[in-house]
This record gives structure tokens, sequence and C-alpha cells, in this order.
């Protein structure tokens, strides 16, 4: 596993930019979620120098009221249509899981006003009945619809900024957030009509079954009860887990993220499984493919995504409990 891990995380490293940001893949665009899950690979790879200076250019690029535009090339922005809630606020995970693997507390009092302006904007967006609109657009104004996965994304965001708060000795930043938390989880557990009301409905993803596992709103016997529920109609066996229910084709980021669900809800056999039958995915550059279409037996696109590669990597720890981070998606708090 080590040197899984160690392949891995130089494929990001060598992707990465040198002012610090991770684009999807060489030349490509950069967004601020896959951006931080691409840096927690390397934080867990023990690439600390590189990790942390892709979390200083995210500093650099965030905006005067807390959030990051859609996507980025280089320093300039290529999507500046939209805000979206949980691609600001996953800063806060990423920079905590840095945290948890480093205990550099220099580095949490830098990066402290970036995650408290991002978790400020993020919950700006928060209804009253406690989802968190999915984005503000810059055109029309905040879109007051909200989204299963983002919204679970964001509940575990609001978990490590609480952390991270109650390390910076900010108890009244705490307090309110662990409130705005409450609410959120209250809404996605009890108020599924809260969610996909301008739009379909988007349980045909993978990641609307899952993610609440993941991000720690559902646990214990609910947890092992949701995973179970539509393990037949998403997982392919031997392969993987399927990204739309109704496509035959499984990618890897999803992959990993079902393996530290599984382990979340006490189900390792499952999650050992997911994994090994992914590892045929891994390009010999340390890369991994985005995904596999298996009827027509392809991988599919044709696309090796950094942030597909930090997703193996937190699994990959999890898994193995390779650091003191290993346990921040599958034991919630």
């Amino acid at each position: 596993m080590k040197e899984l891990v160690r392949h891995t995380a130089g494929y990001i490293a060598s992707v990465q930019q040198p002012n610090g940001a991770i684009p999807w893949f060489a030349e490509g665009t950069i967004d601020p979620w896959d951006h931080v899950e691409a840096a927690m690979g390397l934080s867990i790879a023990g690439a600390w120098t590189e990790a942390k200076a892709a979390y200083l250019w995210l500093a650099s690029q965030q905006r005067p009221n807390g959030s990051w535009m859609a996507a980025y090339q280089g320093d300039s922005v290529v999507d500046g249509t939209r805000a979206e809630t949980n691609f600001v606020a996953y800063v806060a995970t990423g920079v905590w899981l840095h945290y948890l693997v480093s205990n550099d507390d220099a580095f949490v009092e830098t990066l402290w006003p970036t995650v408290r302006r991002a978790i400020d904007f993020t919950l700006s967006l928060q209804a009253p009945t406690g989802e968190i609109y999915w984005a503000w657009d810059t055109r029309t104004g905040i879109n007051k619809d909200a989204l299963v996965t983002g919204s679970s994304s964001i509940y575990k965001s609001l978990d490590c900024a609480i952390h991270i708060a109650e390390t910076m000795n900010d108890a009244d930043v705490a307090e309110i957030w662990h409130s705005a938390r409450k609410a959120l989880g209250n809404c996605l557990r009890d108020r599924p009509q809260r969610f996909d009301r301008t739009w379909p409905s988007k349980q045909h993803y993978s990641m609307d079954w899952f993610y609440p596992v993941l991000t720690g709103v559902v646990t214990h016997d609910d947890a092992r009860t949701r995973i179970d529920l539509r393990w037949q109609e998403f997982v392919e066996p031997g392969l993987g887990c399927r990204c739309v229910v109704h496509r035959p084709w499984v990618t890897v980021a999803e992959t990993s993220e079902l393996t530290m669900s599984c382990l979340a809800a006490g189900q390792h056999e499952r999650a050992e499984q997911l994994f090994d039958d992914m590892r045929r995915f891994q390009a010999e550059d340390g890369s991994w493919w985005t995904g596999f279409a298996f009827e027509d037996d392809v991988l599919w696109p044709d696309e090796r995504p950094t942030w597909t590669a930090g997703a193996v990597l937190l699994a990959a720890d999890a898994l193995a409990g390779l650091t003191p981070a290993s346990r921040l998606f599958i034991e919630h708090t």
C-alpha cells in the first residue's frame, strides 16, 4: 500500500503547477473542490511542502466574500458564472486533514482566516429550513435549491471547520457553526423534499446514495441499511461502483469514496474488495483512469485526473491506517 501511495502522489505532484495550483491534468482547468481533493492526497503521502503550496494558492485566489469561482486556469478565472457552496466549504476538510497528518500549528494559523471566510460565505446561503443552497450565480443571484451530495459534503466540511475553530480557541464561532451543521444534518435526514426541488432528482447518481454515509449524516445501523439498500443497483461485481445507475460505467473516484463509506458503515470486507477490484485501473505513471465502460471493454474517458488520484489515496489511508487522518471519513462526531 505504501508503494501505491508514493507512486500515486508522485503523479499528483508532477501535475501541480509552480504556483501551487493542481489542475485536473496537465494544462487542464482547476476547480476548488477537486484541487483540495488532490491536495489531501499529497498530505497523506507526506508531500507536505506541495500540499501547503496548494492551500496557499487557494488562499491567494479567495474572493473578498470568501468564495471561489467555479473554474480557473493558472491564476485566471475561466468560469466565473457561479460559486458552488460545497466547493467553497471543502477547504476546511483539506486544512483539517493536513493538520491531522502534520500537526503543523503555523499552517492552521495561516489558513484560519481563509477557512473562516469560506465557511461564513457557505452559511450565508443556508435556508431557514436547514439546507444550503447549492450556488451563488454571478448573473442571477442565489440559486435556491439544494443537492444531497453537495450538502452532505458541506456537512463534513462543517465538522472539520468546527475542529479548526476549536483549535484556534474560537469557541463562539465553533458554536455558531455547530448549530448550522445540526440544522443541515436534520434537514438531510428528515426533509428530503427540500432537495432537488427545481430540477430532476439526482438519485440515479451513486453519490446521492453513499455520500450521506461517507460524510457522517447517516451513521451506525442506518448507514448499513442505506448501503445495503442500493448495493445491487450500483456495484458491478469485480469492477467497482457505477457513477450513474443506468450506465455501464464504473468510476475510480466513486469506488474509492464507496470504499470509505463501507468502512464507515462497518462493512470492511466490502471495502477491501472494492479497493482490490479497482487496482487494475492504475496507469504506469501512478495516475488512475477516470473509469471503465465495461460493456465496451474500454477505459473512458481518456483522462487520468489528479482528483481521482486524491480519492484513491484517501481510501488507501482509510483502509491501511497510514496516517493520523485515516479515520476522518469513517468515524464521525
